[in-house]
């Protein structure tokens, strides 16, 4: 984990060219006869501190100033000057959006199942003086803050809320990290849980009982389709019972299509034969069979 603090110290090109230059015009001055030593030394210290004086803030920064150890303000974003020796920039905040990475390691669900989750929150500073003043290193604290609340979080929840409701537990997880982090000037604004990892014995006992599953819901729609095929079937004979055209013409179908394919074989019983004179067809069939292989 970085620290939060960021210290630009006194080398930046405006105050690096400023010195440079009264450095020049000190020297050129001694060489000129119109200094003496002790008004060179005097200059050159003096714009020693010119230059200290000189700070720049990145646009996405504010400089915390403390002036003999007590808050004075905010500076930036872009240059600006404290009084040499009595000012110094404690820190530089940095108020872009930031992503932190956090986990929660064998931790306990509700239903006692060890698991290791990985989460991320995405955070930002909106009151740089109240990061700066009410806490120490923000960045360590949202850290240990988000990893305990999400190790409570898991133990409110049984497993399968944990895998089938992401969504639902990082927006709990964010409204407890926006409520611990509010009085420092911090906002959490996104919470993501990025894996969850249960165990290897405990992942092949879930993949065989939903694989039974998968085989007992195959197993019902096969039932229930031959339940249908029956209530068809049955709803057929009634209509071939009051119409024995209709029947007839049934078998000579299913006759025909088992003997337009040489070669087949047709087996029909006994009692089809004699309620739809099958056995004269089927003659019939044979005959002009025969008498086609002999043709050729």
């Amino acid at each position: 984990m970085t620290t939060n603090v960021k210290d630009n110290g006194f080398f930046n090109p405006i105050a690096t060219s400023v010195l440079l230059i009264l450095i020049v015009v000190s020297v050129v001055l001694y060489l000129t006869d119109i200094v003496n030593i002790p008004i060179l030394a005097l200059s050159l210290l003096l714009s020693a501190l010119i230059a200290s004086a000189i700070r720049i803030a990145d646009q996405w920064e504010r400089a915390v100033i403390l002036r003999m150890g007590k808050y004075k303000g905010l500076r930036g974003p872009g240059p600006f000057m404290i009084v040499p020796i009595l000012d110094r920039v404690a820190s530089y905040i940095d108020q872009r959006v930031r992503v932190s990475t956090f986990q929660a390691e064998q931790t306990l669900t509700k239903d006692t199942v060890p698991v290791n989750v990985d989460a991320v929150v995405y955070w930002t500073v909106w009151d740089a003086e109240k990061a700066a003043l009410e806490v120490q290193e923000y960045q360590k604290a949202i850290a240990h803050i988000a990893q305990t609340g999400l190790r409570d979080t898991i133990g409110k929840h049984e497993l399968s809320e944990l895998l089938q409701e992401r969504d639902k537990i990082a927006e709990d997880l964010q409204l407890v990290l926006d409520r611990n982090t509010n009085p420092w000037g911090i906002t959490c604004q996104t919470v993501g849980i990025k894996d969850i990892v249960i165990p290897q014995a405990l992942a092949d006992a879930m993949s065989k009982e939903a694989q039974a599953e998968r085989e007992r819901r195959a197993r019902v729609i096969l039932g229930t389709a031959e339940t249908e095929i029956a209530e068809k079937f049955e709803q057929a004979s009634k209509k071939y019972t009051d119409n024995p055209v209709a029947l007839h013409l049934r078998g000579m179908n299913m006759l025909f299509e088992g003997l337009k394919e040489k070669g087949s074989m047709v087996i029909v019983p006994s009692s089809a034969l004699d309620t739809m004179n099958l056995g004269a067809m089927g003659g019939l069939a044979a005959l002009a069979n025969h008498a086609e292989n002999k043709a050729y």
